[in-house]
């Protein structure tokens, strides 16, 4: 008997992937997810291969596995896909100090992010 499955929260016209506890802080984050919102499939994957952030190639990653989730569990066309959604979350902060003068301590922040990238198929207009 057990319990029944949740429905799916996404429509069925979407399919979404993410990547959890990325060691870069959420605003660096912020600015590529930023970047391939709204963009189609291919583009958005050719504006990460060519940019020159740290972190491009693991959003990269992300959505080419949004896109194999939108291909092979909904059965959609991978060639009308869009970004519709690409946000970025706070994770855990790692806390660190460095030994300073007079024997005083400084605080080292070491955020961590999540990202969630959520691609749709095109509508026709």
């Amino acid at each position: 008997m057990g319990q029944q499955s949740n429905k799916r929260r996404e429509a069925d016209n979407e399919a979404k992937a993410l990547l959890r506890n990325l060691r870069v802080s959420p605003q660096k984050l912020n600015e590529v997810a930023t970047m391939i919102r709204g963009m189609t499939a291919s583009k958005a994957l050719a504006a990460l291969s060519f940019s020159r952030r740290r972190i491009a190639g693991d959003v990269k990653k992300t959505l080419q596995s949004a896109i194999s989730n939108a291909e092979n569990n909904h059965s959609l066309d991978v060639d009308r896909l869009i970004v519709r959604e690409a946000y970025v979350g706070k994770g855990l902060v790692m806390k660190r100090f460095h030994a300073r003068a007079r024997g005083r301590g400084a605080r080292i922040l070491k955020p961590y992010s999540h990202l969630t990238i959520v691609v749709a198929e095109k509508e026709d207009a």
